[in-house]
């Protein structure tokens, strides 16, 4: 019953991860069931960090930035320091591109900054989902258009993102296959508010060690990750043309 109070938090996850609680609750009773948070990695960064200029009494109430995405963060890190211990205790920033994406920016293994939030919606340009969107857009869409909370929540998890900037699909490899320009532009967004974000982290981290790609694009699109790095190259990162191609765990240069 607590975590159904998450709900709203997470839309498109929590249901589907009560779901199976409930079903060995009823099945298997007796069988100890244990809960790991998406959140918890990003406990660790500065409170700065974690906290939106809204009045105190909301964020007393626990509406501040959590982050998500943190398992496969935790995950990552430990994963780099068998890879390349040499730059796992840095400064690094971990890209998770799928149909969900975000950036941690983590330091000595701890989480400094993310992209998401409050919610999974917030940050980079998602399958779905919008990323970062000015509020002020909330306020027209409900005004202007008529749209009520589920109509306005079910554009910014469902239809925006991809989907939404191109009209055509939220899944990469077919905006990739498509000679349609809407395709393209969702593309370019994509890979400009990560070129953004990339920038911002390192402000948080006031510096740059190692830029690590995962999941489903971040892990199989080349092209992807050959736009990501040519436009953060003023940041020292030196793409492996060939590494890159053939999806090599190291993509970077000698240099």
């Amino acid at each position: 019953r607590e975590l159904e109070e998450f709900v709203p938090l997470a839309p498109l996850h929590q249901p589907h991860n009560l779901a199976p609680i409930r079903t060995f609750q009823a099945l298997r009773p007796d069988l100890p069931q244990v809960v790991c948070f998406d959140t918890a990695f990003h406990r660790t960064q500065p409170a700065v960090a974690q906290t939106f200029a809204i009045p105190r009494k909301y964020t007393a109430d626990g509406v501040r930035r959590y982050g998500f995405h943190g398992i496969s963060f935790e995950y990552v890190s430990a994963r780099l320091a068998e890879i390349a211990p040499e730059v796992a205790r840095k400064k690094v920033i971990i890209a998770h591109l799928g149909n969900g994406a975000s950036l941690c920016a983590i330091e000595d293994g701890r989480s400094v900054a993310s992209t998401m939030g409050f919610t999974t919606v917030d940050g980079l340009v998602m399958g779905t989902r919008c990323g970062a969107l000015d509020p002020g857009v909330i306020i027209h869409v409900m005004s202007h258009y008529g749209l009520d909370l589920k109509a306005v929540e079910d554009m910014l998890y469902k239809r925006s993102g991809l989907i939404g900037v191109s009209g055509i699909s939220s899944d990469m490899r077919s905006l990739r296959a498509s000679d349609d320009p809407r395709a393209r532009e969702a593309i370019d967004l994509f890979v400009y508010r990560i070129r953004r974000e990339i920038g911002s982290h390192a402000a948080a981290l006031g510096g740059l060690d190692a830029l690590v790609f995962t999941a489903g694009i971040g892990e199989h699109s080349a092209r992807v990750r050959a736009a990501v790095c040519r436009q953060a190259a003023w940041l020292g990162i030196d793409l492996d043309a060939a590494a890159n191609a053939t999806h090599a765990t190291r993509i970077s240069t000698a240099s």
